[in-house]
């Protein structure tokens, strides 16, 4: 295809955030929200498109290729499979939606309404590069330069100890950048040389020989970076920080899509350029997937903070992401990869109509609330739906997704699944007990007067609720497109799905057979 659809998918938000940051302030912030809104919608509207002329058959569609750095041997390369597209489409459903529901966080902010959503807009722009990007390069440049507005948005529109939160936020993202460097300056010196000479593509790295040491070595490089980003214990005491101090918007853009990138990292180049080294690391990567499972879970348990208590449920959930990719068959892969889509979906809403409610009750805790369902019954609706959905009850999005991680997991290990399935478990104490005492019984005395959701509020999160019930009844528009790119991956690491064992039905006087 000749015409450049994923650079301008990329470039739309990118230089829209250059024109809201450089509107006159004498003309209000009103105007500066609204061009913000409509660059998010323009952004959706060609990811849409992009979606729809999509292939289902698989492979990196899309494409584009140009020298960027020819003695580096690096690309401005893009493309999209099925997992790419999955996460690109996430990137621009939620950009407006938080834009939408952020309307007035930005207003007494350090620096200003415009810088705010320049910043989302900019975030949106190099997540959806980070997630099309088909050279190493490219990607690490893209990796690197979204922690730039994340920073800002914590820094300087979060709440009292928001330089702590970002500080340490970049603190821990710039360990992770650093040892990725290391692991791509080696990939130039694998590359450099092979027959070839020097590459960053994708395409030409994952063909290459390498030798067992040195692939170990440059994979732990890529996957430490990626399960900081993810993240995972024990690099994710960063998470509640950033997630309780930023504003609302500015933790779903966190955890739904930034996040996000450890997870397809993983997949992407983990899987795809260090196959034996994915495998030698397997039973390390599954044992801590299930550590970060009941870690995140109970710890939410015990968390008065309801922000806080979402940040470690995704400590959680990202534990049962990265079981699904590193179990190594079909069904893990494709939950994980629907997963993160659906975990999206979830815990933006769940942040969103806990802000509203924060903002409104004017505390982050469980113990100063009680009996909202009585004086703000949407809201209350609302939260119990996206409670629902974290926890993955049968009927919305995320338990589709759930379902078929554990079902790759119980084809690895029976064992590793049963453990892991204790995160269900404690993740419906976690979150019905959160609704019981912040919703029900008699309402408190600063609950009392309480004004339920505005129609900008309910218009904000109506298309998660949709997509949450939508997907959990009919996923297939997207197992469709994940389905081919799972095998591609499978096939490039060199394993396949075990065959199941059947007896066989034995015919007159021939003995039974097992297969």
């Amino acid at each position: 295809m000749s015409f450049p659809w994923l650079t301008v998918l990329m470039a739309v938000p990118l230089v829209g955030s250059v024109v809201v940051a450089l509107l006159p302030a004498r003309l209000g912030g009103a105007l500066t929200k609204q061009v913000a809104f409509g660059v998010s919608l323009l952004t959706l509207g060609i990811a849409a498109a992009v979606g729809a002329g999509y292939d289902v058959g698989g492979g990196f569609q899309y494409t584009e290729e140009h020298e960027w750095i020819a003695a580096f041997g690096a690309h401005y390369a893009l493309g999209v499979d099925g997992i790419g597209l999955t996460l690109v489409l996430l990137t621009a459903i939620l950009t407006p939606v938080v834009i939408l529901a952020s309307w007035d966080d930005g207003d007494a902010g350090r620096w200003g309404v415009n810088a705010f959503f320049a910043w989302m807009l900019a975030l949106e722009g190099l997540a959806i590069g980070v997630f099309a990007a088909t050279d190493v390069f490219l990607f690490y440049v893209l990796f690197e330069a979204t922690l730039i507005p994340i920073y800002f948005l914590i820094g300087g529109f979060g709440g009292a100890r928001r330089s702590y939160a970002a500080v340490k936020f970049l603190l821990y993202s710039l360990l992770g950048g650093l040892l990725m460097l290391a692991s791509v300056i080696g990939l130039y010196v694998v590359s450099a040389d092979s027959e070839t000479g020097p590459t960053y593509l994708l395409s030409e790295l994952s063909r290459m020989e390498m030798d067992q040491n040195v692939g170990r070595w440059l994979f732990l490089g890529f996957f430490i970076a990626f399960a900081i980003k993810a993240p995972m214990f024990p690099v994710h005491t960063w998470l509640p920080d950033a997630a309780s101090e930023g504003t609302p918007g500015t933790s779903v853009l966190l955890v739904s899509i930034l996040d996000k990138i450890g997870t397809f990292g993983m997949i992407r180049f983990c899987l795809g350029l260090f196959p034996e080294a994915s495998q030698w690391a397997t039973p390390v990567v599954v044992a801590l997937a299930v550590v970060s499972v009941l870690y995140g879970a109970l710890v939410a348990v015990g968390q008065d903070s309801i922000p806080r208590l979402i940040a470690y449920t995704s400590v959680s959930h990202f534990g049962f992401i990265v079981l699904g990719i590193f179990v190594m068959n079909t069904q893990g892969q494709t939950g994980s990869t629907l997963y993160m889509f659906n975990h999206g979906l979830s815990t933006a809403a769940l942040f969103l109509v806990t802000g509203f409610l924060i903002r409104r009750r004017r505390s982050q805790l469980i113990s100063d609330m009680g009996g909202v369902e009585k004086v703000a019954p949407v809201l209350a609706g609302v939260f119990l739906v996206a409670g629902l959905a974290s926890l993955s009850l049968p009927g919305l999005s995320p338990f589709i997704s759930e379902f078929l991680v554990l079902v790759g997991t119980f084809v690895y290990s029976w064992w590793v699944a049963v453990i892991a399935t204790l995160g269900i478990v404690l993740a419906a104490l976690y979150i019905l007990v959160m609704y019981q005492r912040t919703m029900t019984g008699v309402p408190v005395p600063a609950v009392v007067g309480m004004k339920d959701l505005t129609r900008r509020e309910i218009s904000a999160l109506a298309p998660l609720l949709v997509l949450i019930v939508a997907l959990g009844f009919f996923p297939q528009p997207l197992t469709a497109i994940i389905n081919p790119a799972v095998e591609d991956t499978l096939q490039q690491v060199g394993v396949s799905d075990p065959a199941p064992d059947v007896p066989v039905t034995a015919g007159p006087g021939e003995e039974e057979e097992s297969h």
